[in-house]
């Protein structure tokens, strides 16, 4: 069976690059080891509770994002812009002021740090927003423990707040990320919402997914090896294309092209059903005393009324690290969570533990931008997490940049058909 362009992958970076392509004329083949696209931006269903995979979340400022997803289909639930931050024996609020200016008294008071650390949280805000991103990817570059260090803030703030906030992001509690990652997503946090979809994530994939032609996406096949401007599939079928384009997650690309996989970052994320949430309102909380396995938790259902069936509240508990046994693991996570909200933790109802080894490459220095599309041969190039950052910004920029090179090179007349 032959193709103008096959893509491995539909996840983000290779669903962008499909409608690219396909805007450009070509007729692009996406070949998805899974029943349905996404990648790792996925949802499970169980019981009536959507369980997006993982601690997922858009960040509405991402620009190829605003280009790419239309906002006001996937009707999309921000978070409250800050985060609860539970402290000795009780919770705090830690507001963006920028966008909560009310909430200044109560940030001013908050123990999360001095008051010098709420001074130098303004100087960290506006060096994060200088210049444009090809500007942020080209400063020297530390780890963020490094960075925050540098800018003088206490340990008080750095383990009650940045650790726990920024650390639930990259999966990586000592925060030895790469300053222009954790810029990066302080800019993201900063001028946009974190939201989620009201029908969980997989509705950003299932958007794009919907505008490619029918019958684009080959579900259920993996790809065993490339040959010659061909895929062979496990099940022994071979495609051919003029243009074959890897857009996996960043070990399987590395598997197909025979290189080293980068180093991952694991997490696990607990679901538990509840006749109501422990807390009301669209927060994000986290555990500002590291005395815990818990990381994060968050009441999707508090944000849209579809992540539970009615009457019913999901909660959702992010921990690092993906090799407890799950029953063990349960079990810490109830006793921390106990001491938050009393007794009743006992009594929720566990959906399900998904562990993640694999949730996200590490984000240790160096971090680039890709300032050009990877191509490995004249038939073969690459997007997604193997050639770019890992963030939903990146994934649809990989994408679409090398979709462009790709109708460059057609365009130039510099390919050859198949053999």
């Amino acid at each position: 069976m032959h193709s103008d362009v096959i893509i491995i992958g539909a996840g983000l970076s290779g669903l962008a690059c499909a409608l690219r392509l396909q805007q450009g004329g070509l007729r692009p083949r996406i070949i998805e080891a899974a029943p349905h696209p996404g990648g790792r931006i996925a949802t499970d269903e169980r019981d009536g509770f959507l369980l997006d995979r993982g601690f997922q979340v858009l960040q509405t400022w991402y620009p190829e994002a605003r280009r790419m997803l239309d906002y006001r289909t996937l009707d999309l639930r921000p978070f409250y812009p800050g985060a609860l931050v539970r402290i000795g024996d009780d919770f705090h609020r830690v507001s963006d002021i920028w966008r909560r200016p009310l909430q200044l008294l109560e940030m001013i008071r908050s123990p999360v740090g001095s008051f010098g650390d709420k001074l130098r949280l303004l100087r960290l805000r506006h060096h994060a927003l200088e210049g444009d991103l090809e500007a942020l990817y080209a400063r020297p570059e530390s780890s963020a423990l490094e960075y925050l260090a540098r800018f003088g803030f206490s340990e008080r703030i750095i383990e009650r707040f940045f650790k726990p906030f920024f650390a639930g992001v990259f999966f990586e509690p000592e925060l030895s990320v790469s300053s222009r990652a954790f810029e990066f997503v302080f800019r993201a946090f900063a001028l946009g919402d974190t939201a989620l979809p009201a029908g969980g994530m997989r509705c950003i994939p299932e958007q794009l997914a919907a505008r490619l032609a029918p019958d684009s996406i080959q579900y259920g096949c993996r790809v065993q090896r490339l040959l010659e401007r061909q895929v062979l599939l496990d099940q022994g079928e071979r495609l051919s294309a003029q243009t074959i384009i890897i857009a996996t997650e960043g070990a399987e690309a590395a598997r197909l092209l025979g290189k080293q996989p980068r180093p991952v970052r694991g997490t696990t994320c607990l679901y538990f059903a509840a006749p109501e949430p422990p807390f009301d309102g669209p927060y994000l909380v986290l555990d500002g005393s590291g005395q815990g396995p818990v990381n994060s938790l968050l009441c999707p259902s508090n944000l849209s009324a579809a992540y539970a069936p009615s009457h019913q509240a999901l909660i959702s508990v992010n921990v690092f690290g993906a090799e407890q046994h799950p029953d063990v693991l349960e079990a810490a996570v109830r006793a921390q969570l106990g001491t938050w909200y009393g007794e009743v933790v006992h009594s929720w109802q566990r959906l399900a533990v998904v562990q993640l080894p694999a949730a996200l490459p590490v984000q240790a220095t160096p971090v680039v931008a890709p300032s050009q599309a990877l191509q490995i041969q004249d038939w073969l190039w690459v997007c997604g997490e193997f050639a770019a950052p890992p963030s939903i910004h990146w994934a649809f920029a990989s994408g679409n940049q090398v979709a462009e090179a790709v109708l460059n090179t057609r365009h130039s007349g510099h390919i050859q058909e198949p053999g």
